[in-house]
């Protein structure tokens, strides 16, 4: 099949969503043998060529003060949306509810591909952040919601996923397709891990505990800070090693000096070598993600690849398929839970890497299965599409924009059909655009 992968992060923006296009791109090509073009706005200065796949980098506009680092794309990008058209997708697969799910439905109008989006991240905290709690974000919720219930399909990436774009107000089905992650099952060897970790004060006698993502405070990171702090106070050694930076880093230091724990805390920076970060994962003993904010938590599936058990929050989207002291530990979301945990699973270490086996082979997922697993679903809807039993979606007030920009889209296309020297003549793009919106 022919595979529209639709994303407004990409590199050189890079997390978990854009980690996500990049592994179905490389299986969806490398593994399955699809043909796969990826549509995402433009970063400037970016080379977007040397992908085993095309990438079609739309216009953007800078907005990265006001959404953190990311640019959003411009609608109305006729030539690009062209480009992706006549690829001719079966399927279009869009993970993001803002521009490219608008960019998926004006491709699904001009093409008649279905198309499927994936929900994974807390969006309605994204927008908090952003714009406030008034007005404006309940405004761009119910956008957003109309926009993701013009979709044929919607995937969430849990069961806490689902619950949560349940409770922004939007009425349809879900089906949860878990994501993978990029590392095989197994431990880096100890000369990987002695090379990669030389340069920290890491004891063998002491229990290592782990972090990896942005450092972010709704990442739950002062529950963490909170648990060193009791543990140190009761005479426990112990290392935490931090991976990652973000915008709450300055903060943790700050408190990491106040807590008198510094000799404890190690922040290695962000660590994108993955072999690098293999080998950090297998060096410690625990890993703590006291996240209520993440939807799925790749990072808790990442150390269960190599041999590493969680610290989660009950009941949160991360602890799903987690059982307690099986394959991975439950706390309250809260310092002195954690450290009470920590406190006593730490007296046997043996049976702390015991969990940690379990996780490697009751939990982890590869890249490979989870793309497999979405590519057969994408054979099913295009058959679904075909027969007319696909599940029809309602119609939204937003559905007259998408097909105005079919209609624009459309017009350039017949005007790029043109030979050159007569649309030359005829008039200039910038000139074809004003003349239509007049």
């Amino acid at each position: 099949m022919n595979i529209c992968l639709l994303n407004d992060s990409f590199p050189p923006v890079i997390d978990g969503v854009a980690n996500t296009v990049l592994n179905y791109g490389r299986v969806l090509t490398d593994e399955i043998g699809a043909q796969v073009i990826v549509g995402t706005p433009r970063y400037p200065g970016t080379d977007y060529t040397g992908y085993p796949y095309k990438v079609v980098a739309y216009p953007s506009l800078d907005t990265t003060r006001l959404t953190a680092g990311y640019r959003t794309g411009y609608l109305l990008s006729v030539r690009e949306i062209a480009e992706m058209s006549e690829f001719g997708p079966d399927i279009i697969h869009t993970h993001c509810p803002a521009a490219s799910t608008l960019m998926a439905r004006i491709l699904q109008y001009e093409t008649g591909a279905p198309v499927v989006f994936t929900y994974h991240t807390k969006f309605d905290q994204d927008i908090a952040k952003a714009v406030g709690n008034g007005f404006l974000k309940k405004e761009t919720l119910k956008m957003l919601v109309s926009n993701i219930s013009a979709c044929d399909e919607v995937w969430v990436v849990s069961e806490g996923a689902g619950e949560n774009l349940k409770s922004l107000g939007y009425q349809g089905e879900y089906r949860v397709m878990v994501n993978g992650v990029d590392f095989a099952r197994g431990k880096a060897s100890a000369e990987e891990v002695k090379e990669v970790t030389k340069g920290y004060d890491l004891p063998g006698n002491a229990p290592v505990f782990l972090f990896v993502g942005r450092l972010m405070e709704y990442k739950g990171i002062p529950i963490i800070l909170e648990a060193m702090k009791r543990l140190h106070e009761s005479g426990m050694d112990y290392r935490m090693v931090f991976v990652g930076s973000g915008d709450y880093e300055p903060t943790m230091k700050e408190k990491v000096s106040e807590y008198g724990i510094g000799e404890k805390v190690i922040f290695t920076g962000p660590i994108r070598d993955r072999n690098e970060l293999r080998a950090i994962y297998t060096r410690c003993d625990l890993f703590l993600f006291p996240s209520t904010y993440d939807t799925n938590g790749i990072v808790v599936r990442e150390a269960a690849a190599c041999g590493l058990a969680s610290v989660l929050i009950k009941n949160s989207c991360a602890a799903e398929g987690i059982t307690h002291a099986r394959n991975g530990y439950m706390i309250d979301e809260n310092g002195e839970s954690m450290a009470a945990l920590l406190s006593e699973i730490c007296k046997d270490m043996d049976k702390v890497h015991l969990v940690g086996d379990n996780a490697m082979n009751e939990i982890y997922i590869s890249w490979s299965e989870s793309v497999n697993n979405a590519y057969r679903r994408y054979e099913e809807i295009r058959e679904e599409a075909k027969d007319g039993t696909l599940l029809k979606r309602r119609r939204q007030k937003s559905d007259l924009l998408i097909e105005t920009a079919g209609e624009v889209t459309e017009k350039f296309k017949k005007l790029m059909d043109l030979p050159g020297r007569i649309r030359e003549e005829l008039l200039s793009e910038d000139e074809w655009i004003i003349r239509r919106k007049e």
